[in-house]
C-alpha cells in the first residue's frame, strides 16, 4: 500500500482552488496550514493568522465534541469532522478511543442509521441502487480516490440489532471503514463504504418523506442474487485486488454471497468470520487461564443461528487443528436452540446445523419435555460443560440454577453470552461473578462496566469484531494477500488469543484493553500474513519482511506535506 499523499485536485478557474484544498479531508490541515502552504495555495485571509499545531487542533475539537448533550449529536459532531479534516479526525479518537469508539460506531450507529436520511449532511461512499444495476461499473468510476484497498458493502436489511434499515444502512460501512484506519491503518483514502440499495422493506422509511433511499419493496429471489452478481462483477473489472468484507447482510442471503465468492476474490463476511474469530480469541485466552486444553473442552452453546454455527464452527476448526478428528471434534458440541438440543432425531435442522447434532442414541436417558426437546438446564445437568457461548439474543437466559450447577462441576468456567445489544445479552457479568463466587471468566457481546468481586477489579471483555477486521484488513494489504481463508482468520484469533491479559493476571480481561489495540492489530496482522503466505495466497516473503511492510502500511494520523 502506498504511503504516498493524495495529490491535490487541479485548479479551477478563478478562486475556487483555495477552497478546494481545505474542502478535501484527505489533505485539508486547516489551522495547521503552514506559511509556506498559504502562500503556495492562497489561503491567507481564508484561514486565521494563528498557525495551530495537531495537539492544539485536537484540544479545541475535543473541546467543542464534549459541550455536545446526548451521544447522537456527538457521532454528528464526529461524522461531520471526518468529512472535514481526516487527520484531525482521527487523532482526536486515537487519543479518546474508549470514550469515543462506542459513538462513531456501536452502539450510536444503529441510531445513526435509522436516522440516517435526518442528519445527512455530505456525500461519503457510494450508493448502488437496483434501478441503475446496468451502471455499476459507472458507479465504482464515480468514487473519489482510485486506489482502494478494502470496500466495505452492506445491503442495510439485518443492521445490528435494529434489522431493516435500507439505504440508511451506509452508516455501518462508514463506521467500519473508520476502524480499518483506526485501529489498522488503512489510508482513508484507500477505503470505501458502499450500500447496494435493493429497497427496504421497513415500513417506517418507507413512509418517512425525508427517506433518502431507493422507495421500494425489497428485491428478493433470484433477482436479488443477480444484482449481487453484478455488483460482484463490477467490482472485480474496476478494483481486482480489493478487499471486499460483506456486512450486515440477512442470514438467508450472508453465507450463501460468502461461499459463491471467497475462492473467486479476496473478501470474507465479518458477521460471520469476524464474530467467529473473535469469539476464538476469546475463548483462547481464558482456556490458557484454566490450563485445560482446548481439545479437552466441553462446549455449550445457546442459539443454533448462523452467528452460532460460525462461532462453532472456528471452534471445530480450531479442535481439528490441536489433533482431533472431525468426528472427535462433533462431539465436543451441545447446541440448543428454541426447540432444545440438536439431535440426530431431529427434521428441522439446516445442513449447517446438522453437523452439531448430537447422536440421539447417546440421549435415550436423559430429561425431555413432552414435546420431546432436551433444554439448556437439562444439558448442563447431564455433561460436565466447561465453555457455555450465547448467541440466542434471549435476554436473560443464563438462569442461576445453570450457571451454579456449571461451576459446580468445573474450577473456572467460561461463560461468554455474547448476545447485544445489552437487553438481550444472555446475563450480566455481575450475576455471573456472584453465581459463581468470582470464578467465572467472562466475555461479553455488549460492553460492561468492571465488577468489583473480593476486593478485586475484574474488567469484562467485549468480544468486538474491531479486534479482528482492522487487523485482517491490514494483514492481508501488507502481505498483498489475494485471499481471505479462514485458516487466516484462525490464525488472527489464536494471536488474539495470545495477547489475552487473563494470561498473566488471572482477574485480568479476557481481551486486550482498546487502548492497546492498534498494538495488537500489528501483531494479529503478521499471523494473518505468514498463514497467507503458508496457504500460497500471498508472496512469499521472510517473517521480518513482512513486519517491516505491516509497520510501514499501518497509518497515523499526521500532517505531511501537500503534494502539487
Amino acid at each position: 500500500m502506498s504511503s504516498d499523499v493524495p495529490p491535490v485536485p487541479s485548479p479551477g478557474m478563478g478562486h475556487s482552488f483555495p477552497f478546494r484544498v481545505m474542502s478535501d479531508p484527505a489533505f485539508n490541515k486547516g489551522t495547521a496550514f503552514s506559511i509556506q502552504e498559504r502562500d503556495r495555495f492562497g489561503l491567507h485571509g481564508l484561514l486565521p493568522p494563528h498557525i495551530e499545531s495537531l495537539d492544539e487542533q485536537v484540544q479545541r475539537v475535543y473541546e467543542a465534541y464534549q459541550r455536545k448533550d446526548d451521544d447522537l449529536e456527538r457521532h454528528i459532531y464526529l461524522r461531520a469532522l471526518q468529512d472535514t479534516n481526516e487527520v484531525l479526525f482521527y487523532r482526536l479518537l486515537l487519543e479518546h478511543i474508549e470514550e469515543m469508539l462506542p459513538i462513531v460506531y456501536t452502539p450510536v450507529v444503529g441510531q445513526a442509521c435509522q436516522l440516517f436520511s435526518h442528519i445527512y449532511r455530505r456525500p461519503r461512499g457510494l450508493f448502488i441502487s437496483y434501478p441503475m444495476r446496468d451502471s455499476i461499473g459507472a458507479l465504482l468510476r464515480s468514487r473519489p480516490y482510485s486506489d482502494v484497498d478494502v470496500i466495505v458493502v452492506t445491503d442495510g436489511e439485518r443492521i445490528l440489532g435494529i434489522g431493516d434499515q435500507g439505504a440508511g444502512g451506509l452508516g455501518i460501512p462508514i463506521g467500519k471503514l473508520s476502524l480499518y484506519t483506526l485501529i489498522g491503518g488503512i489510508r482513508p483514502e484507500r477505503t470505501l463504504p458502499i450500500v447496494l440499495d435493493v429497497g427496504t422493506n421497513n415500513a417506517e422509511r418507507l413512509k418517512d418523506p425525508e427517506y433518502i433511499g431507493w422507495r421500494h419493496e425489497r428485491i428478493s429471489g433470484q433477482a436479488y442474487f443477480d444484482f449481487i452478481d453484478q455488483f460482484v462483477k463490477a467490482v472485480q473489472q474496476e478494483l481486482p485486488q480489493v478487499c471486499l468484507q460483506w456486512e450486515d447482510f440477512a442470514t438467508p442471503h450472508a453465507r450463501p454471497i460468502l461461499e459463491r465468492y471467497a475462492s473467486k476474490l479476496l473478501t470474507f463476511n465479518d458477521d460471520i468470520q469476524g464474530t467467529a474469530a473473535v469469539a476464538l480469541g476469546a475463548v483462547m485466552g481464558a482456556v490458557g487461564v484454566t490450563g485445560k486444553p482446548l481439545h479437552e473442552q466441553q462446549i455449550v452453546f445457546l442459539g443454533a443461528g448462523s452467528a452460532a454455527v460460525g462461532v462453532a464452527d472456528y471452534l471445530r476448526a480450531a479442535l481439528v487443528q490441536d489433533g482431533l478428528s472431525e468426528a472427535e471434534a462433533r462431539q465436543r458440541f451441545w447446541m440448543v436452540d428454541k426447540d432444545g438440543l440438536l439431535h440426530s432425531d431431529r427434521h428441522d435442522l439446516s445442513p449447517e446445523q446438522q453437523v452439531y447434532a448430537q447422536d440421539s442414541a447417546k440421549l435415550l436417558n436423559w430429561p425431555k419435555t413432552a414435546q420431546g426437546a432436551i433444554g439448556l438446564a437439562d444439558v448442563i445437568q447431564q455433561i460436565e460443560a466447561t465453555i457455555l457461548i450465547g448467541l440466542s439474543t434471549v435476554g436473560g437466559a443464563f438462569k442461576e440454577p445453570i450457571v451454579r450447577e456449571m461451576a459446580s462441576k468445573v474450577d473456572r468456567p467460561v461463560i461468554l453470552p455474547l448476545s447485544n445489544p445489552t437487553s438481550r445479552s444472555e446475563a450480566c457479568p455481575e450475576d455471573l461473578l456472584r453465581w459463581t463466587n468470582g470464578r467465572a471468566l467472562v466475555a461479553t457481546g455488549s460492553p460492561y462496566a468492571p465488577v468489583v468481586w473480593d476486593g478485586r477489579t475484574i474488567p469484562i471483555a467485549q468480544c468486538n469484531n474491531v479486534f479482528i477486521f482492522p487487523a485482517v484488513g491490514l494483514g492481508v494489504v501488507a502481505s498483498k494477500a489475494t485471499r481471505v481463508t479462514d485458516g487466516m482468520m484462525l490464525a488472527a484469533a489464536r494471536a488474539l488469543g495470545e495477547h489475552s491479559p487473563a494470561l498473566k493476571d488471572t482477574a485480568g480481561s479476557l481481551l486486550p484493553p482498546l487502548s492497546e489495540v492498534r498494538s495488537v492489530a500489528r501483531a494479529i496482522a503478521e499471523a494473518v500474513g505468514m498463514e497467507a503466505q503458508r496457504a500460497g495466497v500471498a508472496p512469499v516473503t521472510t517473517r521480518p519482511e513482512l513486519i517491516a511492510r505491516i509497520e510501514a502500511s499501518q497509518w497515523l494520523p499526521e500532517y505531511g506535506p501537500v503534494a502539487d
